[in-house]
């Protein structure tokens, strides 16, 4: 195993588990040829240096969401989560991530931090939902992602791969999305 790859760029190697590690990650694709990006992308997934395996929910359709909240006028979204079993250092898989949306056209907008969504639409978004029961307030990796407890789209079909999952730091899934459709959230 290449050491730099399971101790990320930081070097700090008490951050970061030896072994295999859960990472969560959602697709949402809503440019393009959707269903075609994603399943390139989830074989791009497998094939990530130290991914061990991969599992991943059905594909759902969601309609985009905008600053304003649901846009029906904007192309909609399909979306899926992956469960990689790795052994990257969360800051070097987000790389990877970050690495395959380029390569299936995704454009970033400028420069914002974790904790500040997009709203453009997108060929392909790969984003990091949580690994392992690492909690991350550094800017460059929050961990869990900060919004995964308000998106319907990612609890929903992470539950469908994962009945038992946990979102480190807000307890199970399965609540956090009960609490969310109680609450009328998308």
């Amino acid at each position: 195993m290449n050491r730099r790859l399971a101790q990320g760029f930081d070097g700090d190697v008490e951050r970061h588990p030896r072994g295999p590690v859960e990472a969560v990650v959602a697709l949402g694709a809503n440019l393009g040829e959707r269903a075609e990006t994603m399943t390139a992308a989830i074989k791009d997934l497998a094939r990530v240096p130290l991914v061990d395996a991969v599992r991943v929910s059905e594909p759902i359709e969601s309609v985009a969401m905008k600053p304003d909240g649901p846009d029906a006028a904007a192309p909609a979204y399909l979306n899926a989560v992956a469960i990689l079993t790795t052994r990257l250092a969360p800051s070097v898989l987000l790389g990877y991530l970050h690495a395959i949306e380029q390569r299936y056209g995704r454009v970033r907008s400028a420069a914002r931090t974790a904790s500040e969504p997009g709203w453009e639409d997108r060929t392909l978004d790969l984003d990091l939902i949580a690994y392992g029961d690492v909690v991350s307030d550094d800017p460059r990796l929050l961990l869990p992602h900060p919004r995964a407890a308000e998106r319907d789209f990612v609890l929903g079909p992470w539950l469908a791969v994962d009945p038992d999952a946990v979102l480190p730091g807000m307890g199970r899934v399965d609540d956090a999305l009960r609490r969310l459709r109680e609450a009328g959230g998308r």
